[in-house]
């Protein structure tokens, strides 16, 4: 007897249908599974067939054949342990083949017929939705992932037990999803802690309005880390579309906490300067996503950046241009998207006190030159806005009233982004950061004045092409924070000041 099952698997982000096929026949006691399973897959023998007894039901000592459709793509992960125990009981009559009509099945089972969280679900729900298929059977963990999808039926169970009466009663379990609402941005602190720093201050704004990478150089004690963990504070909270794209990514990551659901704030990563290339931008032998695109729609933080490996920084070069990463593989390429805020910190030389008075600077100029160099240009001329973050004197941070308040910051920001909503619409580009090309000069052009500024100025500095571009985006940033239409001279030349030069 054969019975046929819908499941689902993830390739990078992307989900795709995958049709599980039980057979049952006479012959020599065997569990046999094609449809190139991985080592995850095939060891669900052990757990289905442990499983299926421990929970009472009869386990066939008969010849099983399980093919995982379609053939030619490797599968992986335990998401299908519960769909194979499912198809073993329909074909052995303990189950109804009818009532797993319509439904896409997932879950891992434990040998006591437990069933336990998997990853990837809220790509899987979009996919079984495009699919036509109109309920999802899961683990309870991931239910509250899966009902962000509309006109979706989501049903759970906790043991396989529970799986048979939620198929047998589908009316009970099932639930539809609604839209949750957006809330606010986390953040550990706020901005008015920050005592002092006011041109870091406005760099921080800056990057926040057009989406802008920053980096900020000083002694240790300047507050470079605490403005850069300032920084979400003044971000506006994530639209629906990119509270999906983030959650699919920390879905299909595994980061995604136990029984959560959409995620409503913007992701804030700062990985140690140990990491892999490959734990930066993603990879392996089944693709999954980096730091890179964990901070998507979020910031990415490199404290001390010159500690990090320069292999890992430079594989960031074309992320930081393009916005997304791709992996290919033999048989298949995997695009995970990686549009973040860069923030990176480091000190002026080894010893971090070039140019301090507190404490003298023994580094020599081979040294500091070394340290520097551990940043690549190309990588530099990626960063919109370079910013020196001095150390703030002790009476300052006694005396000093607090600063601005990140709620009156974000609210500038927001309507900055507002704004540039407006001038590219849907479907242009979000903010200033991701412009290209032609549209760089037809939205960012600035007035007489500001282009003979720009213009002399990227002589001077011997600026590249680049630079000149990403100079042209923070002045019309710089604009739409002051509510101007056109770009002015002194829009371009607050811009030129955050481009230092070593």
């Amino acid at each position: 007897m054969l019975s046929r099952l819908r499941s689902a698997a993830v390739f990078g982000v992307d989900a795709y249908a995958v049709q599980i096929e039980v057979d049952v026949s006479f012959g020599l006691p065997s569990f046999t599974m094609v449809g190139l399973p991985d080592t995850t897959v095939r060891e669900s023998r052990d757990r289905v067939r442990l499983a299926i007894r421990n929970s009472g039901f009869e386990f066939p000592p008969h010849r099983i054949t399980v093919n995982l459709a379609p053939a030619d793509v490797r599968k992986a992960g335990s998401s299908f342990d519960l769909p194979i125990a499912l198809g073993v009981l329909a074909t052995t009559g303990q189950l109804a083949p009818a009532v797993l009509e319509d439904t896409l099945v997932l879950g891992e089972l434990s040998l006591d017929g437990g069933i336990n969280a998997i990853r990837g679900v809220l790509p899987i729900a979009v996919a079984a939705r495009r699919l036509g298929v109109s309920r999802l059977l899961l683990p309870p963990q991931n239910a509250a992932e899966a009902s962000v999808v509309e006109d979706l039926v989501v049903c759970v169970a906790r043991s396989l037990g529970e799986a048979l009466d939620a198929l047998r009663s589908p009316g009970t379990p099932g639930t539809r999803s609604s839209p949750p609402e957006m809330t606010a941005t986390q953040c550990d602190g706020d901005l008015a802690d920050v005592r002092g720093q006011l041109l870091p201050r406005r760099a921080l704004e800056i990057a926040a309005a057009g989406g802008h990478n920053l980096l900020l150089v000083g002694p240790p004690g300047g507050g470079k880390t605490m403005l850069a963990r300032r920084l979400p504070s003044i971000l506006p909270a994530l639209t629906f579309d990119e509270a999906l794209e983030c959650t699919a990514i920390h879905s299909v990551a595994g980061t995604l906490p136990s029984g959560s659901g959409l995620l409503t704030w913007r992701p804030f990563r700062a990985p140690h300067h140990t990491i892999s290339n490959v734990a930066l931008v993603g990879g392996g032998a089944i693709p999954r996503p980096g730091e890179i695109s964990l901070a998507h729609n979020g910031v990415l933080f490199l404290d001390e950046m010159p500690e990090f490996d320069r292999r890992v920084l430079e594989v960031m070069r074309q992320p930081l241009e393009e916005g997304r990463v791709t992996i290919a593989r033999a048989t298949r390429t995997a695009v995970f998207p990686a549009r973040f805020v860069l923030v990176a910190a480091m000190n002026p030389c080894p010893c971090g006190f070039r140019g301090e008075e507190r404490r003298a600077c023994r580094c020599t100029p081979a040294n500091i030159a070394r340290y520097n160099g551990r940043v690549s240009g190309p990588l530099r001329d990626r960063i919109d806005l370079i910013v020196e973050v001095p150390a703030v004197p002790i009476t300052t941070i006694a005396d000093a009233a607090p600063g601005e308040a990140s709620s009156d910051v974000r609210q500038r920001v927001v309507t900055a982004r507002r704004v540039q909503h407006a001038r590219y619409g849907p479907d242009g580009p979000r903010m200033n950061a991701y412009l290209r090309g032609a549209a760089v000069e037809t939205h960012c052009a600035p007035d007489r004045q500001g282009r003979a500024l720009l213009l002399s100025a990227a002589k001077q500095l011997g600026l590249s092409a680049r630079g000149y571009d990403r100079i042209l985006k923070v002045s019309r940033t710089i604009a739409d924070l002051a509510s101007c239409n056109r770009v002015e001279r002194e829009h371009v030349a607050e811009a030129l000041q955050y481009r230092q030069v070593e």
